[in-house]
């Protein structure tokens, strides 16, 4: 994979059970980490969770599902995790994921680059059509760095989560292979 999922800042990466497993269970301690990534409710793990399901990741790898974890290049630092997951190969359409684990990590440039890496493998190696995400529109700081890569607003699922008795929306984005293809020649 000699420079596919190498970007200018980070490089993705299996993730190894062994030795993530203690920053990925401390992350999940990290409330604010837990809600700006889902709306499941926050569940802090231990380490020995998080190695079985860093684990069961790697080990159970399905065709529609490609994840990694995100290190950066100057230190080989793991700094958070990016995946594909629910693709459709007869419409070239999937998803993607990503989340930055460590708060110090954010406003540097890691996950715009972790997500361009990405979506190169994505268009130019998987050869799909479209990719999706959906983000809490709270969450500015992500929605500047998908639309930084190409992303644009797709839509939006108004007052979709419920946190500390406040209503927040949920924003879907897409880019499509043109569209990135794009991006690349600017």
């Amino acid at each position: 994979m000699n420079g596919l999922l190498r970007g200018k800042l980070v490089h993705l990466v299996t993730a190894n059970s062994e030795t993530d497993a203690e920053t990925m269970a401390r992350w999940s301690r990290d409330s604010e980490y837990q809600r700006l990534l889902d709306s499941d409710p926050a569940r802090p793990k231990s380490a020995k969770h998080a190695k079985e399901e860093i684990a069961e990741w790697m080990e159970h790898e399905r065709p529609d599902n490609f994840g990694f974890v995100i290190r950066t290049l100057a230190e080989d630092r793991l700094i958070g995790f990016v995946g594909l997951g629910g693709i459709n190969w007869p419409n070239g359409d999937g998803f993607v994921g990503i989340g930055i684990g460590e708060r110090k990590d954010g406003d540097k440039g890691y996950g715009t680059d972790a997500m361009r890496v990405i979506l190169q493998y994505a268009f130019a190696e998987l050869n799909l059509y479209r990719v999706s995400l959906d983000v809490f529109g709270e969450n500015r700081r992500a929605i500047r760095s998908y639309e930084k890569v190409g992303f644009v607003v797709e839509g939006c699922e108004r007052q979709y989560e419920n946190r500390d008795g406040h209503r927040c929306d949920m924003i879907y984005m897409g880019i499509l292979h043109e569209e990135w293809e794009r991006g690349q020649k600017g």
